[in-house]
């Protein structure tokens, strides 16, 4: 694993390691290449988050309908004391995976004395340099007192590049839903092999739920989780040469009860031919083809329970809302 140089930010209190390098696109080329060539076709959903994408999602996170991210603060706001009681016995690292915008890592370091941030780093950890960077920036000005060491790559694939000393690692958001069982199970195993006995992961997961409110949260009446979902086609224009018009696209989503996921799909409204120079590949969908973009998968508590035990980690505790519906739970490595 190589990381780029020339990486260090002009504040003493900042640092930037980033480990996308060139086989970061060979990477994106490849799986563009092969999903595009497959039937039915498909999409990698980390290629939704670019900057626009990191925007059009925090926007998700605010519309009516999309439940898991006030249900999730909700939580973190109950909880966040006893959460970072984890520093309260020395300092470390506090990791975020895919950090995003910094609402939760706030409401966690708003928990703590000022005094306490001096013997804490924030380690933000996430495939967007600029997003990463300018949610950094913005936590320095909010505490003199923290220093923050971002990491940009993909935790798929840079899991070696977490500290190696003593942390706590949160992963909001249930993004582990958007990884299939298998890709899911090898993430954790992975983040299990990263951990020290004395370290703790925060887990984010969304339970099974009523159909209904699952359905209305991907489909929001605004429209922003279609644009979202849009983007991605976008992204491969700007970064491949392609010439996908966005415009005879539309989004499908729904609920697949015997996976217990959401499935999000880009559906072709009219036959086209769609060509991505930098691949040399002409894609051809017929009226009604989709797309499959990503997933959303939801657990039930047994469930996840054997998802975990299966990656060699173990609940220390288990902090849900009073209907059930999201779930973070703090892990220890097994062993």
């Amino acid at each position: 694993m190589q990381m780029k140089a020339n990486q260090i930010a002009e504040d003493q209190r900042l640092e930037i390691r980033n480990y996308l390098d060139l086989d970061h696109r060979e990477e994106m080329m490849r799986l563009v290449g092969e999903g595009l060539s497959a039937e039915p076709k498909w999409l990698h959903c980390k290629y939704l988050y670019d900057q626009r994408g990191s925007e059009l999602f925090d926007e998700i996170c605010q519309t009516r309908e999309y439940y898991p991210t006030r249900t999730e603060m909700a939580i973190v706001e109950r909880y966040a004391r006893e959460i970072m009681d984890f520093f309260a016995l020395g300092g470390g690292d506090l990791v975020e995976m895919g950090s995003g915008s910094n609402q939760k890592v706030r409401q966690l370091l708003d928990a703590l004395p000022s005094r306490s941030l001096e013997r804490l780093r924030y380690v933000p950890f996430d495939i967007s340099e600029s997003a990463l960077v300018d949610a950094a920036r913005e936590l320095l000005d909010i505490y003199p007192r923290l220093n923050v060491m971002g990491i940009v790559g993909d935790y798929t694939r840079h899991l070696a590049a977490l500290p190696s000393g003593r942390k706590l690692l949160v992963f909001f958001g249930s993004t582990l839903g958007n990884f299939n069982e298998q890709e899911g199970l090898e993430l954790l195993k992975g983040v299990a092999s990263a951990m020290n006995p004395h370290d703790r992961f925060l887990l984010g997961l969304d339970m099974v739920k009523p159909v209904e409110v699952l359905e209305a949260a991907y489909n929001d009446s605004q429209g922003v989780t279609e644009s979202f979902l849009k983007n991605i086609l976008a992204h491969l224009n700007r970064e491949l040469g392609a010439d996908f018009p966005l415009e005879h696209f539309q989004h499908k989503a729904f609920f697949n009860a015997q996976r217990e996921c959401m499935e999000m799909h880009l559906q072709a409204r009219q036959e086209l031919t769609c060509r991505i120079d930098d691949l040399g590949l002409e894609t051809r969908f017929t009226p009604g083809e989709t797309i499959h973009v990503e997933i959303a998968r939801k657990f039930t508590p047994d469930g996840a329970k054997q998802m975990l035990r299966q990656a060699g980690l173990a609940p220390t505790r288990w902090f849900s809302d009073e209907q059930g519906w999201f779930s973070l739970v703090e892990l220890a490595r097994v062993g």
